[in-house]
């Protein structure tokens, strides 16, 4: 089925998202129901993705990643997403919340020892930010760090929940309030390894989607972490915080376009084959309807997220934010995801509802597109702000 915006890709490109698309359909697909019913974390797929350069493609290769452009990422995403959201989503944190955040921000020495591993898919990063009080509310987290008498290290103790990777993963970003006086510039960034004594990684969620993607909380017992470990300065956090987050909602955007293009895939060979009253349920006006909203509103998506990946190229050389294009990008690819997976039920009727069949797990994991990195609620407010051009962004 054509895609449009085809005119923006190079050969690269094409290439890219074809060979992404025949091993996602070849090793992700096949075994994706499987790790949903089981809750498995995929390891063995997420080493083949590494070997493939998958899971830092923005990375440089001299970090141990592919060294490609924005616009392969989401590619890439796209193709994944479509055959299983819960092993996107762990290509989504390593490549944008914890690689980006530490090559953009990262000493030499910090990167050679975090970033290249994770990078190369040798090793899992996941990214702590979220509290029980606090989501997109970061300023009002609980978790503290102190500097030790003697500068050597901080002492940190709190909790962190949904985080995303978090039962496995061998590195955390971890934010955590060093000075609460001064609220969200109050907040410093530490890159934590997942054996420091004092972390304590809690239950796995038991989620309505994504069930591969493991989740947990983390518990922080005075854990000591050296000064070293500072990611950028005491006191950034809340900058690197957010800035990650424009970089991760293009990957969710891109992931929620995938789902939405599976449901759609699923839909129009359903309304093909599938008969009643003497006819194929796709020669009835409503199915066609679902087909041709479902179809507008997945291309309308995809130019949102080419323009954010774009943005977010052009900001290598400007310095300049992309949250409103990475927030547009978003909300209206999250949206579109729910939209056509629940299209894909009705349109499969009681075979939708079963489990035999693909489109009830699309419609799950759907869902967490429009509340992870963002709801949708706090995207319309970053929309807004940006648009009025009012102080303060999530």
């Amino acid at each position: 089925m054509a895609a449009a915006f085809e005119f923006l890709l190079d050969d690269e490109h094409r290439m890219i998202r074809d060979a992404v698309r025949e091993f996602a359909q070849n090793e992700i697909a096949p075994v994706a129901a499987h790790y949903d019913e089981t809750g498995e974390f995929p390891m063995p797929i997420i080493r083949k993705m590494g070997e493939m350069g998958l899971m830092g493609i923005e990375i440089p290769e001299e970090y141990g990643g592919s060294g490609l452009d924005t616009l392969s990422y989401v590619l890439a995403m796209e193709e994944v997403a479509k055959a299983d959201v819960a092993t996107s989503t762990i290509m989504s944190v390593n490549n944008s919340l914890y690689g980006y955040a530490i090559l953009r921000y990262g000493t030499e020495e910090q990167k050679e020892k975090y970033l290249v591993p994770v990078a190369s898919g040798q090793a899992i990063g996941a990214y702590a930010l979220t509290e029980p009080q606090s989501g997109s509310d970061a300023a009002n987290m609980k978790t503290r760090a102190v500097l030790s008498e003697d500068g050597q290290y901080y002492l940190i103790n709190g909790r962190k929940s949904w985080i995303t990777s978090g039962p496995v993963a061998d590195y955390f970003i971890l934010f955590a309030m060093t000075d609460p006086e001064k609220g969200h510039r109050g907040v410093t960034a530490f890159i934590v390894e997942g054996d420091t004594p004092g972390l304590i990684r809690g239950k796995v969620e038991p989620k309505l989607g994504i069930r591969a993607s493991a989740t947990c909380e983390l518990f922080f017992e005075d854990m000591k972490v050296p000064v070293e470990n500072v990611l950028g300065e005491p006191g950034m956090g809340f900058k690197i915080a957010m800035s990650v987050l424009d970089v991760g909602r293009i990957g969710i955007a891109a992931q929620a376009l995938g789902v939405a293009v599976a449901a759609l895939e699923a839909s129009v060979d359903w309304a093909r084959q599938r008969e009643a009253f003497g006819h194929k349920i796709g020669e009835f006006q409503g199915i066609q309807w679902k087909i041709a909203d479902m179809k507008t509103r997945i291309e309308a998506a995809r130019g949102l997220i080419y323009n954010a990946a774009m943005a977010k190229e052009r900001a290598k050389e400007t310095g300049e934010r992309f949250t409103l294009e990475a927030s547009m990008a978003k909300l209206f690819a999250s949206e579109t995801a729910m939209f056509c997976t629940h299209q894909a039920v009705q349109i499969h009727g009681g075979m939708g509802y079963s489990k035999e069949l693909p489109v009830e797990r699309y419609f799950r994991d759907a869902k967490i597109t429009e509340i992870y990195e963002g709801t949708s609620e706090i995207q319309r407010l970053v929309i807004a702000r940006q648009v009025l051009g009012l102080r303060g962004s999530c």
